[in-house]
């Protein structure tokens, strides 16, 4: 078995991520704009997308595989896509997951950018989501 890699996947790989999500059953699709992060070990075993939006980012597509959660590899991936941008980072989450982003030092968004709050809005009615950031200070209205 190879050790674990996290690295950013290359735009032309963006089919890769995609794959590991559908073997998955997964609802996630990698994002069409942005960066996209990956866990391999010996294949994808995790992966995650981040996408500019106003002074931040936005994450989305957070997956682990079934067979290698517990393993704090979730942490492990976004620790290494945080380094790597500047500003606030948004996601937004089904409540039962609130507690694994807070151990990534996320905290409930008060406030986000228009654009997030707007989607924000448009997904809360159909589904039970919170929002949270990176940073306490949050843009918007």
């Amino acid at each position: 078995m190879s050790s674990l890699q996290i690295c950013l996947l290359a735009e032309a790989a963006r089919p890769l991520l995609n794959k590991f999500y559908r073997q998955h059953q997964s609802p996630m699709r990698a994002s069409s704009a942005g960066q996209l992060w990956v866990a391999r070990n010996e294949g994808i075993v995790a992966g995650m997308s981040l996408t500019p939006v106003a002074q931040g980012h936005w994450l989305t597509g957070l997956f682990v595989a079934p067979d290698h959660r517990g393993q704090g590899l979730a942490g492990q991936l976004v620790e290494r896509a945080l380094m790597q941008v500047e500003g606030p980072v948004w996601l937004f989450c089904h409540p039962d997951l609130e507690t694994l982003y807070q151990r990534m030092s996320f905290s409930t968004a008060t406030r986000l950018p228009q654009p997030l709050a707007e989607r924000l809005a448009r997904y809360q009615r159909s589904k039970p989501l919170l929002a949270m950031g990176t940073d306490s200070v949050c843009l918007g209205p």
